[in-house]
């Protein structure tokens, strides 16, 4: 890496990483309560699941539009109205129940039936949350194409996705304890006001490189050393808006979405379900899940910076920034397949399937940095934020049909005494979803084939 020419870059790539720590223990809170929020107000786990689906589904929603605001706003300011909107989701956990007694009234005024107060009103905090954390990847992924040169992307996106692994793991050290010495509610509040002590480094250290007074002249040729169309860097409001639809008419693009719809969902399912298989398989409760779920992801610290240096190798070797990615993608969609065994070991040790579901977890960490960067390989800059908000949306839908699968199963197998086989069942998918999102992407695009037409 060519350090000489300056490293304001990496300034930009540490405010990402908070952000996206700071993201992660938001929306983490509440699997960390679900044990102790679940016997309070006694959720099944189909509650549980259609409290975390409304979560995923409006995030997927908020996906398609937020690439587009981003693109719109420009990354700066879409930056701060998406931070400022999920710190607030965060905190209006902790006022669940006076919001649920409000919303279920007003269900049964219009006529539609009562909703549980307890669930209606997660489920309107997790929606406004789910909203506001939409904005994360599309502002972070294109800031990263802003300050970054082809070939450091994915190390940058791998550094600044490593955030996610930060925040959960300070979040099971953390969270249990907050929540044991000042309530639940407190959790809530405490995590959702950092989102806005971001804002102010946010505002202070970040604008456009072309109007960034801190970076040097030399470091802002070597971020544009490998761009064909420099003129796309000069200006964010002057970019022409791209119509979905002719986005969607690139094998490109459907080559991410689908990777994400098959992959986001395992992620999801790792982050909200793990504290409620710890309890269900070993009776773990409460603090007693800090320490499992602190080195897990910080096993999947390692995977998120690992995968973001792991294409360079090929790349160093002679391929092209997607052929190296590509090829480092199957490498690694074979860890997850050890999730398999989390199951058939688990009677010697809990720590057996938490090291190996920690594997698969790093595994998908390694898999994101790179299938992020994909987009930024192929789409010229005006479509980054668009084309990143038709995948998370897509990997939004994939997410909720994990978690509603999951509580079915879960639900149906504790009814038959036997709730180990929902998990195994879940495992399984987890672990071979990697190699089938390859499969098609290397199907659907083979080798390297930017966009050159829009």
């Amino acid at each position: 890496m060519n350090q000489s020419v300056g490293k304001y870059r990496w300034t930009i790539c540490g405010l990402l990483f908070f952000a996206t720590t700071v993201n992660y223990l938001d929306r983490q809170v509440l699997s960390l309560l679900a044990p102790k929020l679940s016997e309070e107000f006694n959720w099944s786990n189909s509650d549980y699941a259609n409290i975390t689906a409304v979560f995923q589904f409006i995030y997927a929603i908020s996906m398609l539009f937020a690439g587009r605001i981003i693109d719109k706003l420009g990354t700066k300011k879409g930056y701060i109205l998406a931070i400022t909107v999920w710190s607030l989701g965060a905190i209006m956990h902790a006022y669940s129940l006076p919001v649920g007694t409000a919303f279920s009234t007003f269900m049964v005024w219009i006529g539609v039936g009562a909703v549980p107060v307890s669930i209606a009103g997660f489920m309107l905090s997790r929606a406004v949350l789910g909203f506001g954390e939409s904005g994360n990847f599309p502002a972070a992924i294109k800031a990263v194409a802003e300050y970054f040169p082809k070939k450091e992307r994915s190390l940058a996106t791998g550094i600044f996705n490593s955030g996610s692994n930060v925040g959960a793991i300070l979040a099971p050290l953390t969270v249990p304890i907050i929540a044991e010495l000042y309530g639940w509610e407190f959790a809530f509040i405490l995590v959702g006001v950092i989102g806005f002590i971001w804002i102010i480094f946010w505002v202070i250290f970040y604008e456009v490189p072309s109007k960034q007074k801190r970076l040097s002249k030399a470091e802002f040729d070597y971020i544009n050393s490998d761009e064909t169309e420099v003129i796309e860097i000069v200006s964010e409001t002057k970019e022409e808006k791209v119509a979905w639809f002719k986005l969607l008419g690139y094998k490109q693009t459907w080559a991410f979405v689908f990777g994400k719809f098959m992959t986001d969902g395992i992620w999801w399912f790792f982050l909200f379900w793990l504290p409620k298989y710890l309890e269900a398989q070993f009776d773990m409760k409460g603090t007693d899940i800090v320490l499992p779920l602190a080195v897990l992801y910080s096993m999947t610290m390692v995977g998120s910076i690992f995968g973001g240096w792991f294409p360079m190798y090929f790349i160093n070797k002679g391929y092209t920034a997607y052929d190296g990615r590509l090829k480092a993608m199957f490498f690694i969609a074979l860890f997850p397949l050890v999730v398999v065994l989390a199951q058939p070991l688990g009677h010697y040790t809990f720590w057996i399937p938490v090291i190996l579901i920690g594997v698969g977890a790093s595994a998908h960490q390694a898999w994101s940095a790179n299938i992020f960067t994909t987009v930024s390989d192929m789409f010229p800059k005006k479509a980054i934020g668009s084309i990143i908000g038709i995948g998370g949306m897509a990997g939004g839908i994939g997410g909720v049909l994990v978690s509603k699968l999951g509580g079915y199963l879960f639900d149906y197998y504790e009814g038959l005494g036997h709730i180990q086989t929902g998990y195994t069942i879940m495992f399984v998918l987890c672990a071979v979803a990697y190699l089938i999102a390859w499969s098609v992407i290397k199907l659907l695009v083979p080798k390297y084939s930017p966009i050159t037409d829009l």
